[in-house]
């Protein structure tokens, strides 16, 4: 249940989500030069195409979200990234909701920028792909992780009554950070291989 719905969140949460969304797509839109754009496209199809793979978990489901792999390889470009794969959602599945896209922009994509920017410097400067692949694993595990905390977060503080759900919503996280770490680390292992200067950002 990354993609929260319409009708179910508070309005301080969806305008303070709004106004997030808002600064990280901006910081994005300046980096997404036409150098860029190419890169940022190809990651978006994937994502996109490997969202409409769910399994399901629980009383939810889940699908790889590659926020871990797109931060790293577009810095804050994960943004408006994650909006375009979000509003092309919510249009053509209905996962999601509009009055959502800015909290749902904000859940998925803030854990991947911030892990990716604290791991990418060690994922590209070390000599080992062992080490690269468990730093890309740890990157796209923790995003996940991150995106249930806010998703949670998100729920309760809209409304104490959906506090034990966002429990069992949390657990659901689990079994898919354990899986994205595995993608997350494969992809940044090849990547190292053929092209190194794959995982960075281009700079402005």
């Amino acid at each position: 249940m990354a993609h929260i719905p319409d009708g179910i969140l508070s309005a301080p949460v969806l305008i303070g989500g709004g106004v997030i969304a808002a600064v990280g797509v901006g910081l994005g839109l300046r980096r997404l030069d036409d150098r860029m754009l190419p890169r940022a496209g190809i990651l978006s199809a994937a994502a996109f195409a490997s969202s409409l793979i769910a399994v399901p978990v629980g009383p939810s489901s889940v699908h790889v979200i590659l926020s871990a792999i797109m931060a790293i390889m577009l810095g804050t470009g994960a943004f408006p990234a994650v909006l375009a794969i979000l509003l092309l959602q919510a249009l053509l599945f209905g996962f999601g909701g509009l009055t959502t896209l800015g909290i749902n922009t904000v859940n998925l994509a803030l854990p991947g920028v911030v892990f990716a920017a604290l791991l990418r410097p060690a994922i590209r400067n070390t000599h080992g792909s062992a080490v690269r692949m468990a730093l890309g694993g740890a990157a796209g595990a923790l995003s996940v992780l991150g995106t249930g905390g806010l998703v949670a977060l998100s729920l309760m503080l809209s409304a104490s009554e959906y506090m034990p759900a966002a429990r069992v919503l949390i657990a659901t996280y689990v079994p898919l950070a354990i899986g994205e770490g595995f993608v997350t680390a494969g992809i940044v292992a090849f990547l190292g291989r053929v092209q190194p200067e794959a995982l960075r950002p281009l700079a402005p």
